[in-house]
């Protein structure tokens, strides 16, 4: 068990877990887009971990751009997207993927695939580390997910707990009670 803050959290998925689901996610990707040259498109803050992981488990060539965007205040979603970093090159007839730690509601993707796609990029696809189907609010085609979770609130490898937590390697659920 772990303190962050005002809440105390237990183990969850623990870190050779993790290790394991992304090289099986690598693999998919590495079969897919062989001989091509996509641009990962990271979503800070939380998918650092991951991203970082991930490629150095990918055998294509493929270029890296970080943005930021949010939706959460603390636990909660807002529901309403914010960018804060946005892309500095151009993504016209080129292969994306997004690379993000984690799918809660959907709406972060649903805000920014229309975005990618009225940017003509090639085609757009979502790698997650994690995604809560049970919590999805709009329909997203995610063809690259490492692990499903339930509707739980989780910190470590990148994912947070009001900015707090993004350290531990393995990832916890907080404890109810």
């Amino acid at each position: 068990m772990i303190t962050i803050k005002d809440k105390q959290f237990d183990p969850f998925i623990h870190h050779e877990q993790i290790a394991d689901r992304v090289a099986a996610l690598a693999d998919k990707l590495n079969a897919d887009y062989k001989g091509r040259n996509p641009i990962l498109i990271v979503i800070l803050n939380g998918a650092f971990m991951f991203a970082a992981d991930l490629v150095r488990c990918l055998n294509f060539d493929h270029e890296i751009q970080f943005t930021k965007y949010s939706s959460y205040d603390g636990m909660d979603t807002t529901g309403h997207v914010k960018e804060l970093i946005g892309l500095s090159i151009s993504i016209e007839d080129r292969d994306v993927i997004i690379v993000e730690d984690i799918i809660d509601t959907g709406t972060t993707m649903a805000s920014l695939i229309p975005m990618l796609k009225s940017k003509g990029v090639k085609s757009v696809e979502i790698a997650t580390l994690l995604m809560k189907p049970g919590k999805l609010k709009v329909p997203l085609d995610v063809k690259y997910c490492a692990m499903e979770i339930p509707n739980e609130f989780i910190v470590g490898y990148g994912l947070d707990y009001d900015g707090v937590g993004r350290n531990y390697k393995s990832i916890y659920v907080v404890k109810e009670g």
